[in-house]
């Protein structure tokens, strides 16, 4: 089980801010929106840094979670990922700094959220903002947390590839008996053939009319004698 939702960096609205600048950064204080609806915090916040890694190295420290690999939310391994051209943006840009800590600062309230209403039992949450502040957050759960169904299933599926196994291995001794019994003709045709041929003869007459010379095979064959006056008496 997954879900997949995106949000984009458009639905972010605007409101005031006061801020002090040492140097390059500037520290502003901030109201900042809440996962509650018209519920904001008061918040300071830094801007303009000259690369990237330092500013990273900042959010890291409020938001220990980002870009850290997979984490632990509400027990359930959670990775949040920021696009770097996207730091590199916020870095320079109050407004969507601001947009981008509001949503950093939101995600371990919308991970309580996600477990306490999900179908199941969650085994992941990942959420990802892109170069254009658009986010990106995905959940894989489980229906089975305890590996029950997982358990029968693997039962019946052992039991079914035993049954299939019983029944090639019966279409197998079948198969064997059919050949077997296939030799046990063979053999009988051949042992009839031989007899068969045990029992042939062949004779020879020959004489000066038909008659006489079927009377002499048939004599042959039989072992008798020609019989007198059988033949046609006819002369070349």
């Amino acid at each position: 089980m997954s879900m997949h939702i995106s949000n984009n960096y458009n639905n972010y609205a605007k409101s005031g801010t006061s801020s002090v600048k040492e140097g390059n950064v500037t520290t502003s204080t901030v109201e900042l929106k809440t996962s509650k609806p018209g519920v904001t915090k008061t918040e300071q916040m830094k801007t303009g840094y000259s690369n990237v890694n330092d500013y990273s190295k900042y959010l890291q420290e409020k938001y220990s979670y980002m870009n850290s690999g997979t984490i632990s939310m509400q027990g359930v391994p959670t990775t949040v990922s920021v696009s770097g051209a996207f730091l590199k943006t916020c870095m320079k840009d109050p407004e969507k700094a601001k947009y981008l800590e509001e949503n950093l600062a939101a995600l371990p309230d919308c991970a309580s959220y996600a477990v306490s209403h999900a179908q199941g039992t969650l085994t992941s949450i990942s959420y990802e903002i892109d170069a254009n502040g658009n986010i990106t957050g995905i959940s894989s759960g489980t229906n089975d947390p305890d590996g029950k169904i997982a358990r029968e299933n693997a039962r019946r599926r052992a039991k079914e590839k035993k049954a299939a196994e019983e029944k090639a291995a019966g279409r197998r001794k079948e198969k064997m008996a059919e050949e077997e019994k296939a030799v046990e003709r063979r053999a009988e045709r051949k042992a009839q053939m031989e007899e068969l041929t045990e029992d042939t003869y062949i004779v020879s007459a020959a004489g000066r009319d038909v008659k006489s010379v079927t009377q002499n095979i048939v004599a042959a064959a039989s072992g008798t004698s020609l019989p007198p006056g059988g033949s046609f008496d006819i002369k070349a």
